[in-house]
C-alpha cells in the first residue's frame, strides 16, 4: 500500500545570513516544490512554507516564512521534507515514487525472491535500493540503475534484479 505522505525533500546546511537554507530536492523538477503548498516534517509535526525559492548548484536555496536569520535556518539542517501525495501529480506508465518502492519485493530474472525494498538512499552518486534479505542478513545496497535493475513492477507489487555476482552470497562463477 503506498505511503500517504512522500518525501520530497531534504533541508541541508543555513545559506547566507538571512534564514535562507539549501534544500536537496527529490522530484524530476525541482522548482515544482514550490507548487505542493506546505511541507512537513517526518513527524507531521511542523510544517514549512516557502517564502523564495532559487536554484544552486544541485541544490535549491530556500527561504521558508517565519525563518528570517542563520540561526533559525541552522535548527533545520538535516529536516525531512514530506507532502501529502493527494497534492503530487499523479504517476502513470514507467513513472512512480520512490515510496512506491517500499514494500515490494524483489526478485531475479529467473523469479527467485531475494528480500524487500526497505528504503531507496542517494548518498550523492546515484539512488540505491537498500534490500533486506529474504534470507537472513545485513540489508544490502543495489545501485538503481537499469544495468542491475531491468524492471519495476509497481503495481505487481515487485523489482526484478540482475545483482553482481555474489552480492546476495550466491558463490561467484570461477
Amino acid at each position: 500500500m503506498p505511503s500517504e505522505r512522500v518525501r520530497v525533500g531534504k533541508i541541508g546546511a543555513a545559506h547566507g545570513v538571512r534564514g535562507e537554507v539549501r534544500v536537496f530536492v527529490y522530484t524530476e523538477d525541482p522548482l515544482a516544490i514550490r507548487s505542493y503548498g506546505e511541507l512537513e516534517d517526518e513527524a507531521g509535526a511542523r510544517t514549512f512554507e516557502i517564502a523564495s525559492a532559487r536554484e544552486g548548484k544541485g541544490h535549491l536555496v530556500v527561504r521558508f516564512k517565519g525563518i528570517d536569520d542563520r540561526n533559525e535556518a541552522e535548527k533545520l539542517t538535516h529536516v525531512q521534507l514530506f507532502v501529502p501525495r493527494e497534492r503530487l501529480p499523479k504517476q502513470d506508465g514507467e513513472k512512480f515514487y520512490h515510496a512506491d518502492l517500499i514494500g515490494l519485493r524483489v526478485e531475479t530474472k529467473s523469479g527467485e525472491t531475494l528480500g524487500e525494498v526497505i528504503a531507496v538512499p542517494n548518498y550523492g552518486a546515484s539512488d540505491l535500493l537498500e534490500i533486506r534479505p529474504a534470507k537472513a542478513g545485513q540489508t544490502l545496497l543495489i545501485p538503481f540503475i537499469d544495468e542491475f535493475v531491468p524492471e519495476v513492477d509497481v503495481a505487481g507489487g515487485r523489482i526484478v534484479v540482475d545483482p553482481p555476482a555474489g552480492l546476495f552470497g550466491e558463490e561467484k562463477e570461477k
